[in-house]
């Protein structure tokens, strides 16, 4: 794995000992504290998540937020939870992740040219962040994208994250409008800035359960995503 380098390092510190949202910080305290009965032995993470993976991915997975027994128990995005459970061994598959679980932080699982972030870094209730703590947490997403040189492609996972893509790209001054950018499962779009953005369903329990998102339906995403990252385009 490389080495982490000090931008990013410095970036999550600065994630991590964020307070800027109230609602937030209480709410990720609060499930800290209390936990689910099945996890009362686990001590929580409890604080903001920074992103996790290879700083030279050329995929970056853009997600929406902790959610409120995984990584905000366990530290690390998508780790512990119905979520993970379905995407990790997805990414194993498709040979981004060197193994299809993700347990806990130091389960020795490593991702191999891509990196995960979140919109939001702190778990929200009712997974809906408000748009001040999305523009709150802007900022660390600004840097952290800026800082992943070698990305070529954004898987976004839901629509909160692929909005938070081209609000992104929009903050660089290079797009005038969002209207041709529609979400929907499998939508490619070529970006200004050069990469390409795919739009995802999220791996949520809610869509997973239901079979509005499939395995075969996101396996063929990152398929999609280790093609265009190959590709010279």
């Amino acid at each position: 794995m490389p080495t982490t380098p000090h931008w990013l390092t410095q970036l999550n510190t600065e994630v991590i000992a964020c307070t800027l949202c109230p609602r937030l910080v209480e709410y990720r305290e609060k499930i800290a504290r209390e936990k689910r009965r099945a996890y009362r032995d686990c001590e929580y993470w409890g604080k903001p998540v920074p992103g996790f993976g290879d700083p030279n991915a050329r995929v970056l997975v853009l997600g929406l937020a902790p959610g409120a027994h995984g990584s905000n128990r366990t530290g690390r995005p998508f780790t512990g939870d119905a979520s993970g459970k379905f995407m990790y061994p997805v990414l194993h598959e498709t040979g981004f992740a060197s193994q299809p679980d993700a347990l806990e932080r130091n389960d020795g699982l490593q991702l191999k040219d891509l990196y995960i972030t979140a919109a939001v870094r702190c778990a929200p209730p009712d997974n809906k962040p408000l748009p001040q703590e999305l523009a709150n947490c802007a900022h660390y997403l600004d840097r952290e994208v800026d800082g992943l040189a070698q990305v070529k492609v954004v898987v976004a996972l839901g629509k909160i994250g692929f909005d938070a893509y081209l609000n992104y790209v929009r903050r660089r001054v290079q797009l005038a409008s969002k209207k041709p950018y529609l979400f929907k499962h499998g939508a490619s779009y070529k970006m200004p800035d050069g990469k390409t953005l795919l739009a995802s369903y999220h791996p949520s329990n809610q869509n997973t359960q239901t079979g509005k998102l499939t395995r075969p339906m996101f396996v063929s995403i990152f398929k999609a995503a280790a093609r265009i990252a190959d590709s010279s385009e």
